[in-house]
């Protein structure tokens, strides 16, 4: 799961699931098949994708590119057809920038730190090196505060604490690039990118996608100290949002391009077989440091093994004359822990069209116990499941109620999360299209982003009962006479 640095905590609130729907005889065939999801299949999937021959999956890494051989295995031989146009990759381009040059200057003398002061977006800008004598303060960057204002190739300011979700902010990035700005300064609301324990490494290099916008503008976060220092500029006598001043940027990196791939599988429904039910997790993790590898047992070995599971559960039910009526797609995708790059990728150049997709049941870290349920593990946490179709939750719940009897707990679905996991997996990118998903999620623990997440630590049983319960509620949304309502507004 993508990491993100943010406050704690909310209330634990836990719901139970209402009775189901499905006829006996169903029931019956579902449990038979829900039954095949072991632990131990389980447990054997993750050992090989979290073993020391995986590397830590890290995105555009050898490692990677094995495990994404090994799932698109599995999916073969459990009897899925592949899901990408005909093959089982869906590659997608990256870029590996590196920057080897960045500096903030004001009036040709007072330098500021890269790390300390201010750091830089290596995803976007181009190569630059130039003074400007003034720069356009708009607070929050909203399309509203850029009427009047005359931003094409100059510098504009705006605080990042008006954004709300992972995404907010790039939208402005965005924008402020379609207005024609050539350099973003973005107060920074996070302290925590002026105090990295692990220097500078993750401000000079990464793996990025390039976006609408990305490719022509320039992103420099400050710092609130250097923020109040350029708020001291006189304001224009005409405009008072154009302060005066002489302002020395520099930015200058390195681009590789690289071919990572999302890997899909599909089994064909029957009379509703032009509707799509999405089966997710993503398969990378964090690689390696040096010789220690980051096995991402939980994150998302776990999720990812759910996945296989489950494809094999609903293609065994397929050859015993039991397919499901909506078309099935398991993906895992790459990119996840770079910034959703991998779901972003599918979502804006999706094989199957939206319009059609029914759902995103999104699997990610379901294998451990968090800390606030250490006396009672028989959990879940259920995020997203009512925020875009009022009937979802309804299904959820009684696919839970009939076959698995998890406690699951809302926590984390309220809008004010703090942790703001709605917006920290792939369901996301699906969900801001419009498309019912559910995120499954054990929460954080001790192991978690850390080379201690080992496949020795997942709890298989429970591991199992929780990717039960994706199985039987696919299994009510793939069968089911009407598609899911879509009556809830993205966000």
């Amino acid at each position: 799961m993508r990491f993100l640095v943010v406050a704690c905590c909310l209330v634990s609130q836990l719901a139970f699931g209402q009775q189901s729907a499905l006829p006996d005889a169903e029931k019956e065939i579902a449990s038979r098949f829900g039954n095949t999801i072991t632990a131990e299949k389980l447990k054997k999937q993750v050992y090989k994708l979290a073993s020391d021959e995986m590397e830590g999956r890290e995105t555009a890494t050898a490692g990677q590119e094995k495990a994404a051989a090994y799932i698109a295995g599995e999916f073969a031989q459990v009897g899925l057809q592949p899901g990408a146009n005909g093959k089982w990759q869906q590659p997608y381009t990256l870029y590996n920038d590196s920057l080897t040059a960045a500096a903030i200057t004001l009036e040709k003398d007072q330098h500021f730190v890269l790390g300390r002061d201010f750091w830089v977006d290596i995803r976007s800008g181009i190569n630059l090196d130039t003074i400007v004598n003034e720069y356009t303060w708009l607070n929050d960057g909203t399309d509203m505060e850029y009427l009047g204002q005359s931003v094409a190739g100059k510098v504009v300011m705006i605080n990042e604490a008006a954004a709300r979700g992972v995404n907010s902010l790039n939208e402005r990035v965005e924008l402020a690039a379609a207005k024609g700005v050539t350099a973003l300064l973005v107060i920074s609301s996070y302290s925590s990118r002026f105090s990295n324990p692990k220097g500078l490494k993750s401000y000079t290099t990464g793996i990025y996608q390039k976006g609408p916008g990305f490719s022509q503008i320039n992103v420099y976060y400050i710092s609130p100290l250097m923020a109040a220092r350029l708020k001291k500029a006189p304001a224009d006598a005409v405009n008072p949002a154009v302060r005066k001043i002489s302002l020395g940027l520099v930015f200058k990196k390195q681009v590789t391009e690289l071919h990572p791939s999302n890997v899909l599988g599909i089994l064909e429904g029957t009379d509703k077989k032009d509707e799509y039910v999405f089966i997710t997790a993503h398969y990378d993790h964090l690689g390696k440091d040096g010789h220690t590898v980051y096995y991402g047992a939980d994150d998302d070995a776990s999720g990812t093994s759910a996945v296989i599971e489950i494809a094999r559960a609903f293609a065994a039910a397929s050859k015993e004359g039991h397919g499901p009526r909506r078309s099935l797609v398991f993906m895992t995708v790459s990119g996840e822990e770079k910034g959703l790059l991998g779901s972003t990728h599918y979502t804006s150049s999706p094989v199957y069209p939206l319009a059609s997709t029914v759902t995103d049941l999104n699997i990610d870290m379901i294998g451990r116990i968090d800390p606030a349920h250490e006396k009672d593990s028989n959990y879940i946490y259920i995020i997203g499941d009512n925020r875009l179709s009022s009937e979802l939750r309804t299904i959820n719940e009684s696919a839970n109620a009939t076959f698995t009897n998890l406690q699951l707990d809302y926590k984390y679905n309220d809008p004010e999360d703090p942790e703001a996991f709605y917006y920290r997996s792939d369901h996301y990118m699906f969900a801001r299209r419009g498309i019912p998903i559910i995120f499954y999620f054990n929460g954080t623990h001790a192991d978690y982003h850390q080379p201690t997440d080992t496949p020795d630590k997942i709890d298989y049983p429970l591991l199992a009962r929780r990717a039960r319960l994706v199985f039987y509620t696919a299994w009510m949304v793939a069968n089911r006479e009407e598609r899911l309502v879509v009556d809830g507004i993205p966000q």
